[in-house]
């Protein structure tokens, strides 16, 4: 194990436990392997508090990524920063701050992708497709479900929790983040981020702006629908998020806007559609505000849809599953000149549609990946609203249902793959 220095950083020299996959498929192991190493001065070492497992990480685990090698699963983590490359010092500039800030003994949370904070898509925005962009837990980039993990550019990718909690300007936000749990926070990694991606993605794009502005497309006088209906697919802990955000935001621009919006949260199991009637039970009326809100089977969903919009299907659709089942269901429900917000990892299979069906239709779709960097504070903001959702475990209306240990990863994985357990979360320590 790592051993403390007489400076406060650690000798990251030694071995620890993690969780591994090995192809072709389905092939869990915890076992022992030497503890990453600083190998570039942009590097960071974090002592992992927790690690998620995540929808995405099924993919590899059921073969479906074209990977042939073994690899150290996980994308999300939050932990503490234990060693820093010669990059960080308190005289750094020209560099994202953090290169001048982040210390030894700082809690941090990463996002599921590396990103430098310097190439021009960091610049504006676009973190996600970086120029050293590389997803954890990959073969070439060991992953969070680790005791120790290297951060590559830790200094564009990091989250500092423990400036942010000791920042004088943060006021009550200051207050309410030292009262997060870290399996609260931990949920900044990827999946609340990536929920609010989904939601901003349809509600700013220019199609729906006709409902939001009240100006029809492309400008002039105005004196159609403005109902706003917008239908969620998939509600597994992604499609929670994705829900809760979208809510938030719909409730907030009806507060500032008078808007009008029904949402239909679609999903094929019953567990998940229990999940997400206790979610939104849960939540009180400034986050989910007084639109129509239903959950559905995938039929009844259909029905909803075409008798809420007098058969002209919905606005937008946030697709949160990542298979072509799941895309075809928002091609039927989304109304022409719609759009579908896509943020399902998919994978090889061609689209289940032509160019003459988009064509016939003038549907848009937005595919992706979330900036998961550049999206913390709105998600932060979120989470710090929403810890009725956010903040228990194991609860009813809860997103999280347990913290477990490494031994039982084979098993959690296998309950995860076949839906029978909600967002699970990793403690190396116990």
């Amino acid at each position: 194990m790592a051993a403390e220095s007489d400076n406060g950083a650690v000798d990251v020299s030694g071995f620890q436990k993690a969780i591994r996959w090995y192809p072709p498929a389905f092939d869990i192991r915890v076992e022992v392997v030497p503890i990453p190493q600083i190998i570039d001065p942009d590097d960071a070492i974090v002592k992992v508090k927790l690690a998620g497992l995540c929808g995405s990480d099924l993919h590899i685990y059921r073969g479906h990524e074209d990977v042939d090698s073994d690899l150290t699963c996980g994308h999300e983590l939050i932990g503490e920063v234990i060693a820093l490359g010669p990059s960080f010092r308190s005289d750094a500039t020209g560099r994202p701050e953090l290169y001048s800030t982040l210390r030894v003994g700082d809690k941090v949370v990463s996002p599921f992708t590396v990103s430098c904070g310097e190439c021009h898509f960091c610049r504006i925005g676009f973190t996600c497709r970086c120029i050293h962009s590389c997803l954890f837990g990959i073969p070439t980039l060991p992953g969070g479900q680790a005791q120790y993990v290297r951060i590559p550019k830790a200094g564009g990718t990091l989250f500092n929790l423990s400036a942010l909690q000791s920042s004088p300007d943060s006021g009550n936000a200051r207050w309410a983040m030292s009262s997060l749990s870290d399996s609260s926070l931990i949920l900044l990694a990827d999946i609340l981020p990536t929920g609010v991606f989904a939601a901003m993605q349809a509600l700013q794009h220019p199609k729906i702006a006709p409902i939001l502005t009240g100006k029809p497309y492309p400008y002039g006088g105005f004196d159609g629908d403005r109902a706003l209906t917008i239908a969620v697919i998939g509600l597994g802990p992604v499609g929670v998020c994705a829900t809760v955000s979208l809510l938030d935001i719909l409730a907030g621009v009806e507060s500032s806007q008078g808007l009008v919006y029904q949402v239909i949260a679609i999903d094929p199991l019953e567990s998940r559609r229990q999940k997400m009637e206790a979610v939104y039970k849960a939540i009180d009326a400034s986050g989910k505000g007084s639109g129509r809100f239903a959950v559905a089977s995938i039929e009844d969903g259909k029905l909803l849809a075409s008798e809420w919009t007098q058969g002209a299907g919905c606005n937008a659709i946030l697709e949160v599953v990542g298979n072509n089942s799941a895309l075809t269901l928002a091609y039927d429900l989304v109304r022409p000149f719609g759009i579908i917000s896509s943020v399902g990892v998919h994978q090889a299979p061609p689209l289940p549609f032509t160019g003459r069906d988009v064509y016939n239709k003038n549907v848009s779709f937005d595919f992706g990946r979330c900036p998961v960097r550049v999206m913390f504070p709105i998600a932060l903001e979120i989470l710090l609203k929403r810890q009725d959702v956010f903040g228990g475990i194991g609860e009813e209306a809860s997103l999280i249902d347990r913290i477990t240990t490494f031994d039982e990863a084979v098993t959690v994985y296998e309950e995860f793959d076949k839906g029978k357990c909600g967002k699970i979360l990793f403690d190396p320590w116990r």
